[in-house]
């Protein structure tokens, strides 16, 4: 039996309602959440109740509690409205609010009052008020159907009809609705749809409207470009901090605003399941998105369809952390105790746990020479890991003694345990660690793998294929690459970037250095996939989330020209979360370096599929 769509779709966000729930003496509470905008809708209503010129607001913060106070004094006396938006960022206040409130009588409110509070869920807001009080909530709708649905329930035939140029209006207004969708539904893909979540809401999409009304109407020929980049780099860019980031926006809105966009039936997706459908009144839209696939396939984002499984894993991987932070600590499935599979985990640890490298060795072996760079990171590389080897041994010898009762069990040492006995990699671990995303048995393993590469280099010399991901701070690696060709041919180091010339097994002997530069391996693409036939990159198989790349040669090469067709300027990250701390570089510290790979398609195609190549995977 079929239930119906109620109860997949959500009920549509009925302000008047609430409103009619209200009293003079009772607030309305718009409890927020990430991507939401209430302010928006509430002046909307407010127009329609004819108290927009009678509705006062103000943002909360330092010093703004007595203009605050004063407003909500007046308002009771002359039966206005007050808005306070961002309560939670007025803690120190909200006593005085409480006092404000528990005062309201209907002896001294005038009916028509108002009280509209805005709050991030916060355990300072005043218990009283949210119990008296009329609570919603107004988070971002899920699928790119419900998402037109909420911002199509804003207009009316009216605003449809407002342009003096009708169809270019309604058709670049669905355009850039259906462009917010894309943005806010992209997130649910984690670093595939953007390498930050950012918070875009539908104040950015109202201020793009208004610019966009405004450009038709003063120009005869539309300004697609002066819309892209007010709406691409200002409105919604202003928010996005990262560069990779930027580029992916602003190719995806060059799909949604553009001549193509006015021709009815123009797709927007392979599929043609999304269209741009011809100008209407408000009832046809609405009609229109109604058809629109209740949940939409990856290709309306230009990702591949085994997204879905990034994302289903994603949600799955979440879940089982909640489920795990929530188990019992007083003992384990095997009915082992708690402390026994720590003391287990412990030893294991230990007996894998790589020696310290020898620095006085390495130096005396390997001295820092002008002309041999590799020396220098060998050396850095070598004092890194064995900071956090001593991390590592200090801290599991003391764990061991604690379990035994011979030293305090502190709280870095409570927390130690917790991680080892969940599988999880220790703070205390992480902060002097690469990053990783691997669990702690894997983490563990490759820490071990990586200190073999370095001590391989001590023991066999120079590497002749170097392995990128065993680098602590590849970037070290890169730039002393270039210093050795540099200053062997005595040219500028800010004159030198790479060349990159992906390998066959058949071409390249490993057994042997390259003239210049330098071979490197360890990377895996995400997204696409290599194929060394056509040597090009593309679509990933079914299924394949995945694929190791080839050896690639990394080429110095002084004043050289990057290609601007027939490449792929593909990211290469450390970790699979792509996001990163802003460095002193002005590149986030997952961000290694940028690779052009060779494609058949235009580069748009793989901007929007997410593809990048990592470091490390997180098995």
């Amino acid at each position: 039996a079929n239930l119906g769509p109620q109860y997949v779709e959500p009920p549509p966000f009925d302000l008047a309602a609430s409103y009619r729930a209200s009293g003079p003496c009772t607030p309305l509470i718009f409890v927020l959440s990430t991507g939401a905008d209430p302010a928006s809708e509430l002046y909307r209503f407010a127009e329609g109740m004819g108290m927009r010129q009678r509705l006062q607001s103000i943002s909360l913060g330092q010093g703004q509690g007595p203009k605050a106070e004063l407003m909500i004094r007046e308002a009771v006396e002359d039966g206005s409205w007050v808005l306070l938006q961002n309560c939670h960022l007025a803690a120190s206040w909200m006593p005085t609010l409480e006092k404000l409130v528990e005062g309201f009588s209907p002896d001294i409110v005038r009916p028509d009052f108002r009280l509209w509070l805005t709050s991030m869920p916060s355990a300072l807001f005043p218990v009283s008020i949210l119990q008296n009080s009329v609570k919603m909530t107004h988070e971002p709708p899920k699928g790119l159907r419900a998402n037109l649905s909420r911002t199509y329930a804003g207009f009316d035939d009216g605003f449809l009809q407002s342009s003096t140029r009708p169809v270019e209006w309604q058709k670049l207004l669905f355009g850039l609705s259906f462009f917010h969708a894309i943005t806010q539904e992209r997130r649910k893909f984690g670093p595939l749809g953007w390498n930050i979540p950012y918070e875009f809401t539908t104040g950015d999409l109202n201020v793009c409207i208004q610019q966009l009304g405004i450009f038709l109407e003063e120009y005869e020929a539309i300004p697609y470009r002066v819309i892209r980049f007010l709406c691409g780099h200002i409105n919604y860019g202003g928010r996005v901090t990262d560069d990779w980031d930027r580029r992916t926006l602003i190719t995806i809105l060059d799909n949604f605003i553009s001549p193509d966009v006015l021709v009815d039936g123009h797709p927007f997706s392979p599929s043609r399941a999304y269209v741009s459908p011809a100008a209407r009144d408000h009832k046809g839209y609405v009609e229109h998105i109604k058809t629109l696939p209740a949940v939409p396939q990856p290709e309306i984002f230009g990702l591949h369809s085994n997204a879905d499984i990034t994302h289903d894993l994603n949600e799955t991987q979440a879940l089982f952390e909640t489920i795990l932070s929530l188990q019992p600590r007083t003992g384990a499935a095997s009915g082992l105790s708690r402390e026994k599979v720590i003391a287990d985990t412990v030893e294991w640890i230990l007996r894998r746990l790589p020696k310290s490298f020898d620095v006085d060795a390495i130096t005396a072996r390997y001295p820092l020479v002008y002309k041999e760079s590799m020396n220098t990171v060998l050396l850095q590389e070598a004092l890194r890991y064995n900071a956090l080897l001593s991390v590592l041994a200090t801290s599991l010898r003391e764990m061991t003694k604690a379990l035994k009762g011979l030293v305090v069990m502190s709280e870095d040492l409570e927390k130690m345990g917790n991680s080892l006995l969940n599988n999880a990699v220790p703070d205390m671990w992480k902060a002097k660690a690469y990053p990783s995303l691997k669990p702690l048995s894997s983490w563990v393993i490759d820490l071990g793998a990586r200190c073999q590469f370095i001590q391989d280099w001590v023991d066999k010399g120079i590497p002749n294929v170097f392995w990128i991901s065993g680098f602590f701070f590849p970037q070290a690696f890169l730039t002393g690459t270039l210093q050795n060709y540099a200053r062997k041919d005595a040219i500028p180091i800010d004159t030198i970037s790479f060349s990159f010339h992906v390998l066959d097994e058949s071409e390249v002997d490993t057994t042997k250095k390259p003239k210049e530069g330098c071979y490197i391996r360890g990377l895996f693409l995400q997204g696409a996939r290599w194929d060394s036939e056509r040597k090009s990159v593309v679509e990933s198989r079914p299924k394949e989330l995945y694929t190791k790349m080839p050896v690639i040669h990394l080429l110095p090469v002084a004043n050289r020209k990057k290609p601007y067709s027939g490449i792929y300027e593909c990211p290469v990250y450390k970790t699979l979360t792509r996001a990163g701390t802003l460095s002193t570089t002005g590149h986030s510290t997952n961000y290694v370096l940028t690779i052009e790979l060779p494609s058949q398609k235009p580069q748009d195609v793989w901007i929007k599929a997410g593809v990048a190549l990592v470091c490390s995977l997180n098995d």
